[in-house]
């Protein structure tokens, strides 16, 4: 048996707000002993308790480890400098799966991979090491749900001006704003976005500044996609009593008179599934992708806030997606191709 590893639940690991409802769509866990198996979850530098895919992922891991007698913890970063650390700290534990989340560990958990080839990693948002035969990578078309997000807004939007606040931009991250403007413009040709990029995900003070600005602006509607500094843009959405959209898992609880929607990315549910194929013995290197059509990323399934005729065009607009006869775009070259260079985070 490997070593065990503990979990101590302290009162800092509890959200004030209430964590994402785990796969409402999954069936009854399979009959699986995963007792003697332990994995370890390396967050990036939001933080567990993001209340968005850093928290996802670790809800998704508890899960397993209640179903399957799974040993789980994590550990959280709260500087690049504890990527390595981390990483090594669950290798010393001899860790069966150590899974990292978010692109920004790529890096430190290749040097870890190459150096440690009988050690099985995951890493989620992250395609870059897929040519390691240890390293499974969880991929998510997050465009797709940042589609959806941005028809609402643009359906939604009483003064023609929407926002959006970025955590960082590189290409992963641009998917998010792609797929956000996209649905904006289709959904509503008039609409203006305007659009920041925080460069942090665990700014929240940042987020709520540039959130201001926006509203200052005129926008009325803006949506996230920064980790904890979206918690910033959520605040200032709910002081200014406009509208605000979540991101990674489903954020209304954190303001249930202000968050009309989010964008998920079911991370749980992919973290869940590769910790079952681990005990299974079926888990692969290389790339596992996660679509709308295969329910890793949708959105939320809270719609209190919407009315009836849009909840209706969002239920459309998937079909649409699904069969192929909308098409979201994911790079810069394809976003530019329908809608031009209005998109300001690339450059």
């Amino acid at each position: 048996m490997k070593k065990a590893l503990s979990v101590i639940l302290s009162a800092s690991m509890v959200l004030a707000m209430a964590a994402p409802a785990f796969a409402e769509s999954a069936t009854e866990a399979p009959d699986l002993d995963g007792s003697d198996f332990s994995v370890g979850l390396v967050t990036d530098v939001g933080g567990v308790n993001d209340g968005s895919f850093n928290q996802s992922a670790w809800e998704g891991l508890q899960k397993a480890g209640e179903d399957f007698g799974v040993t789980v913890n994590y550990l959280e970063s709260k500087t690049d400098a504890d990527y390595t650390p981390n990483i090594e700290s669950f290798m010393d534990e001899d860790c069966d799966l150590i899974i990292c989340v978010g692109y920004m560990l790529a890096d430190a958990m290749r040097s870890a991979a190459e150096e440690n080839p009988d050690q099985k990693f995951a890493i989620i948002d992250d395609s870059s090491c897929s040519d390691l035969d240890n390293v499974t990578c969880l991929m998510f078309r997050q465009e797709q749900a940042s589609y959806l997000v941005g028809y609402v807004a643009g359906l939604v939007t009483e003064t023609n001006t929407v926002g959006f606040v970025l955590g960082m931009a590189n290409d992963t991250m641009n998917q998010f704003g792609y797929g956000y403007l996209a649905g904006v413009k289709d959904a509503n040709p008039d609409a203006t976005v305007l659009q920041q990029n925080a460069n942090s995900f665990s700014d929240s003070a940042t987020g709520k500044s540039m959130a201001n600005q926006e509203i200052t602006n005129g926008a009325d509607v803006i949506f996230h996609a920064a980790g904890a500094t979206g918690l910033g843009v959520i605040e200032a959405c709910q002081e200014a009593k406009i509208k605000a959209i979540g991101v990674d898992s489903d954020q209304s609880s954190i303001a249930p008179d202000t968050v009309i929607t989010s964008a998920m990315k079911r991370v749980d549910n992919a973290v869940y599934e590769t910790t079952e194929e681990l005990i299974q013995d079926k888990l692969e290197s290389g790339i596992h992708e996660y679509d709308l059509a295969h329910g890793g990323v949708d959105i939320a399934p809270t719609t209190d806030l919407l009315s009836d005729d849009v909840i209706a065009a969002v239920d459309d607009v998937k079909e649409k997606i699904i069969s192929g006869e909308v098409v979201v775009p994911k790079t810069k070259e394809e976003f530019e191709e329908k809608y031009g260079d209005i998109y300001e985070l690339d450059d």
